[in-house]
């Protein structure tokens, strides 16, 4: 295979345009088109990670954090990072990441938490705003499902777990072709009307123009008539956490299944560990941002990484906040990586990083 088959595998899960926009995931280092002979999965691209792929004869490394959030104005070995890029420049080693694309992903990294602790009906907590448009076009009856078709194999109609999906109404046309024009049907001059089909169909906006140009291609008017509108939607496919449901259990009991599921050598938390805890909300990486949106939404136990000791305070009663670190809540990552990929194919060298360490250290 060669980089891009990989790559493409892991955006069909989890599309770059669903990166945070303060985020620089996808390609860091490398040619998309080389053959791969090795991949080797981290959390994060470090000097010894790039030792280890040079020596297990992979020169495919791919990450959950991105190796590089700005741009290099030099490469002369001043930091870490420039001395990876030049290293995996020389021995021909392609690096690939994907971060918030992942972690907003359904299927991706907290849908992966939610399952290594067994939550059911499992929803995302922060859906993503301002990324879904509409986009209605009026075409003749006969033509309606070849446009359809060509716009959802666009990437339209896309609603949750269903595909496809469409608003169609009956109505009339009328236009009148002037000097020049080259009408489907009707006649130069002469006013025209034709039995046509309204129909309506979601798109996320970073695939609004693939949509539209597959319509205008597939539409047999010389000049569709269509409408975009973007919608105050959320989308509830896609975003930043989740939340779930167990059995009701022992709070402390909970915690300590927690600590086992994600390896945590140390965890931090507040609240009330007498009560019974049913509803649990989560978020990889640093998510204290979200603490009053879980609250809001009835979770009993809100669990994420990198929580300000104020962040902790005040809510005592209501919830009970869980700080499980960083790498903790994310390193799992690599797993999601790894089943994409043998998916894809089975017999493909695949390895976790066996230098793969946390930087934060507990004493």
């Amino acid at each position: 295979m060669n980089v891009k088959e990989i790559t493409n595998a892991i955006e069909a899960l989890a599309p770059l345009y669903l990166q945070e926009s303060w985020d620089n995931a996808g390609m860091q280092v490398g040619n998309p088109m080389s053959e791969v002979t090795g991949v080797l999965l981290c959390t994060d691209v470090r000097e010894e990670i790039i030792d280890e792929a040079i020596e297990r004869g992979a020169n495919l490394i791919i990450s959950h954090h991105p190796l590089l959030f700005r741009g290099l104005k030099k490469i002369v070995g001043r930091t870490y990072q420039e001395r990876i890029v030049a290293r995996a420049i020389k021995h021909d080693i392609t690096i690939y990441c994907a971060h918030t694309n992942m972690d907003c992903a359904t299927g991706g990294v907290n849908f992966k938490m939610a399952q290594k602790l067994g939550l059911k009906n499992v929803i995302v907590l922060n859906p993503q705003q301002h990324t879904l448009c509409k986009v209605i076009v009026f075409v003749p009856t006969a033509a309606a499902p070849q446009v359809e078709e060509a716009m959802c194999q666009a990437g339209a109609g896309k609603l949750g777990n269903y595909d496809n999906c469409s608003y169609q109404m009956t109505g009339e046309g009328h236009y009148r072709p002037l000097e020049g024009a080259q009408p489907w049907a009707g006649a130069v001059g002469e006013t025209h009307s034709e039995a046509e089909v309204r129909l309506e169909v979601l798109v996320h906006k970073a695939l609004c123009g693939k949509v539209v140009g597959a319509m205008i291609k597939a539409h047999p008017y010389e000049e569709p008539a269509f409408d975009i509108i973007t919608l105050d939607n959320r989308d509830k496919s896609a975003g930043l956490g989740v939340i779930g449901e167990i059995e009701p259990q022992d709070a402390r009991e909970f915690l300590f299944k927690v600590k086992k599921a994600f390896d945590v050598e140390c965890m931090r938390y507040s609240g009330n560990l007498n009560k019974k805890v049913s509803k649990i909300a989560m978020c990889g990486g640093a998510g204290a941002e979200f603490t009053g949106l879980a609250m809001s939404s009835g979770a009993d136990v809100y669990i994420t990484g990198d929580m300000k000791y104020h962040e902790f305070q005040g809510n005592e009663e209501r919830i009970i906040l869980v700080d499980i670190g960083h790498y903790e809540s994310e390193h799992y990552t690599k797993e999601i990586f790894y089943d994409i990929i043998q998916k894809k194919n089975p017999n493909f060298a695949v390895d976790f990083a066996r230098s793969e360490k946390n930087q934060v250290k507990y004493l």
